[in-house]
């Protein structure tokens, strides 16, 4: 398992891609509408940041920024067995849920999991394929 992006909630992609392209010298790689957001993954090199923009006033990322404001929404990992490093960290069925991405499947372990555990302030996801290498 290695970590494949930070999903960062914004309302601002596209000035967060002008920031981010001088800050840390990377490009956008991918962009894409789905489920509500607007989508822009930028290669860091060893992994990507996601820049999650909601496109109406609905959805999950809107309700994410009106409940907690801009910034990190997520980190993902990326796996060839999503299966088993969702039971190897001991994820609870009850608190995780796996479903279809933008691009791959992916699963949630949400932040009651791992809310007692050192640094752990988001959901964190696993992912068994790139969103953006595809």
């Amino acid at each position: 398992m290695h970590f494949d992006h930070a999903g960062i909630a914004t309302t601002e992609a596209d000035s967060l891609v002008f920031l981010f392209e001088d800050l840390l010298d990377c490009e956008v790689v991918h962009e894409e509408l789905f489920d509500g957001m607007k989508l822009v993954f930028l290669d860091l090199g060893n992994g990507y940041l996601e820049l999650l923009e909601p496109t109406g006033e609905e959805g999950a990322i809107a309700r994410y920024l009106d409940a907690n404001g801009p910034g990190i929404h997520h980190l993902a990992f990326a796996t060839e067995d999503i299966d088993a490093a969702q039971n190897g960290r001991g994820t609870a069925a009850s608190t995780s849920s796996t479903r279809s991405r933008a691009k791959g499947r992916g699963a949630t372990t949400w932040p009651s999991v791992t809310r007692n555990r050192p640094a752990a302030s988001s959901s964190s996801s696993f992912s068994t394929d790139s969103p953006a290498r595809r």
